[in-house]
């Protein structure tokens, strides 16, 4: 039993919960500036501009992270002007890495599979989502488990 307690409490502690709280809050950000910006596209040009909106939305969500991971999940110490931007620099290279997934998969499943011309209607309601925002929800689930990854292992990692 103290092993399996042990064991939980590694992996479900306050840092782990704070950083799927926000992760949750910044999965909202990134999907709710997307469908702006994509319904903004839409009456601009009359055509979906998914990956314009899909960076757009990623700029909106990584500040948001950044600010979050560092004050909340990571208490970050570093109050240097070089260790700051040291940690910005890294923050933003691995948050890049993650961006490049989810412009493949958008490509993939949007374009290439065709999911993107798709709508889900939720059955007895007036409820739909375009295929392109299914397609970036289910993005979101990968993207926030590299991300936490990342952060962890490479960006606020405790320095002994």
């Amino acid at each position: 039993m103290d092993k399996l307690k042990k064991t939980f409490s590694k992996y479900i502690n306050r840092e782990t919960i704070s950083y799927l709280i926000f992760g949750v809050l910044t999965t909202v950000v990134s999907l709710f500036t997307y469908k702006v910006f994509t319904d903004a596209f839409l009456k601009a040009t009359g055509s979906k501009m998914v990956y314009l909106s899909n960076v757009l939305s990623w700029i909106c969500a990584v500040a948001f992270a950044y600010i979050t991971n560092r004050i909340f999940v990571f208490h970050s110490k570093n109050n240097t002007l070089n260790a700051v931007l040291k940690e910005i620099s890294a923050f933003f290279g691995a948050r890049l890495l993650s961006l490049g997934f989810e412009e493949a998969w958008m490509w993939l499943t949007v374009d290439l599979l065709g999911f993107g011309d798709k709508t889900l209607r939720i059955p007895f309601t007036s409820i739909s989502f375009d295929g392109d925002f299914i397609c970036k929800i289910i993005a979101q689930f990968v993207v926030v488990v590299l991300n936490y990854i990342f952060s962890k292992l490479f960006i606020f990692k405790k320095h002994k």
